[in-house]
């Protein structure tokens, strides 16, 4: 008789993956750092090293593994302090204070340096929460666009090989097909989901929040080299909610406010295919003349 065979591993949790340090491999008392070693995945490379989302995914990651944590994530920020450089990476996280609802964490990503000394690369903060049932609304109902069904997927270019891993299907501000300057407005449209589907979950929406193109490749048709210096993404969703997207595609919409001598704004909302806000993200992005 022949065995079915075991499923082989999304390649984005193989990217979550973090390994324990032995020696805090539970950490103990209020306010006790957990340490966890990671790696990039070649899976998620950028044009310079990793796609800062599943990066700010992997921060969160150590966040929900420790053993103290309390509810569900509210809010991440993610600076960007240095460039992730393709090699193993520590982080530590750690509760600075807890609630009796809510709970406040700092998170650091080190890797050592050519010289062996380690160096921070990332620092983040974020906030868990054990919610209540209350009364909710949404003032951004999802725009009426589409579904994505009908609309053909983007092509895939493997000069950047973290785009692969997902179905991009554009609606409106698609990224520029001629490099001439021509400016536009910075407003994008597009559904999207990791490929292969996966169930949707708070560490996949986290890198979904940062699938936008640069806002200045929109805005005016130029190759202009950027860096994102801070990601923050805000949840509004529960774990309940994530689990009845599925597999489903989301509703990205992105836009800048302002460009002004060397750094640009974007911020964008995420909507599931029933219409419900699943997180909003803001970003700070360097750009280079």
């Amino acid at each position: 008789m022949t065995r079915p065979q075991p499923m082989a591993q999304h390649p984005f949790d193989e990217a979550l993956a973090l390994t324990p340090v032995a020696a805090t491999a539970q950490a103990h008392g209020r306010d006790a750092p957990a340490r966890f070693d990671g790696q990039p995945h070649r899976a998620y490379a950028n044009m310079v090293g990793p796609f800062g989302g599943v990066t700010a995914a992997q921060m969160l990651q150590a966040v929900l593994q420790h053993p103290q944590l309390l509810g569900e994530p509210v809010a991440l920020t993610v600076n960007f302090a240095a460039a992730v450089v393709d090699a193993p990476f520590r982080v530590e996280a750690r509760p600075v204070r807890t609630n009796r609802s809510t709970q406040h964490w700092t998170v650091t990503l080190t890797q050592s340096g050519a010289d062996g000394v380690d160096a921070v690369m990332l620092t983040a903060t974020a906030v868990t929460a054990v919610r209540r049932d209350t009364w909710s609304a949404v003032d951004s109902p999802m725009p009426a666009v589409t579904a994505p069904a009908d609309v053909p997927r983007a092509p895939f270019t493997e000069r950047v090989r973290w785009v692969g891993r997902y179905d991009m299907r554009p609606l409106a501000g698609a990224i520029p097909q001629h490099w001439d300057g021509t400016e536009a407005d910075s407003l994008t449209q597009l559904w999207l989901r990791d490929d292969p589907p996966r169930p949707l979950d708070f560490l996949s929406l986290t890198a979904l929040a940062d699938a936008f193109f640069p806002r200045i490749w929109r805005r005016r048709a130029l190759m202009t080299p950027i860096g994102t210096v801070s990601m923050t993404v805000y949840f509004h969703a529960g774990a309940d909610e994530l689990a009845a997207t599925g597999e489903g595609y989301l509703l990205g919409q992105a836009r800048s406010q302002s460009f002004f001598n060397g750094f640009f704004d974007q911020s964008a909302e995420l909507w599931n295919e029933a219409g419900h806000l699943l997180a909003t993200t803001h970003q700070i992005v360097y750009y280079k003349e």
